[in-house]
């Protein structure tokens, strides 16, 4: 079993910066990526951005140059890092732990982000 803790996010002026992390405890072997996703009000939950375990990343063209995402093998860890944030980043931000089976697929709490204008 893998329990995802989320943690960072909060409140933010537009063209600032937060980071969110995002830690897997419990038997993480079958993990192969991490992904964040984001909901933001009366919208559908979107995917922001992805790392495997080889370091390969995407991103959804909203947040391409603005937002990276990174792994720290050492703790465990997933940040996503975002800069020059724009009110429509507003959002409930989760966190995904996934592998290749069904089975292994762990959702963090989700935290919320806001960026006023």
């Amino acid at each position: 079993q893998v329990h995802v803790m989320q943690s960072g996010g909060g409140l933010v002026q537009a063209g600032g910066s937060l980071k969110l992390s995002c830690a897997a405890s419990g038997d993480t072997t079958c993990i192969s990526a991490v992904g964040w996703y984001r909901q933001a009000p009366g919208k559908e939950r979107e995917l922001v951005a992805t790392i495997s375990t080889r370091g390969t990343t995407y991103y959804a063209d909203s947040v391409k140059g603005r937002f990276t995402i990174s792994w720290d093998n050492d703790k465990n860890t997933v940040f996503l890092t975002m800069n020059s944030q724009k009110p429509e980043d507003t959002a409930v931000y989760y966190c995904n732990a996934k592998g290749i089976t069904m089975t292994c697929d762990y959702w963090g709490q989700g935290t919320q982000v806001t960026v006023s204008s």
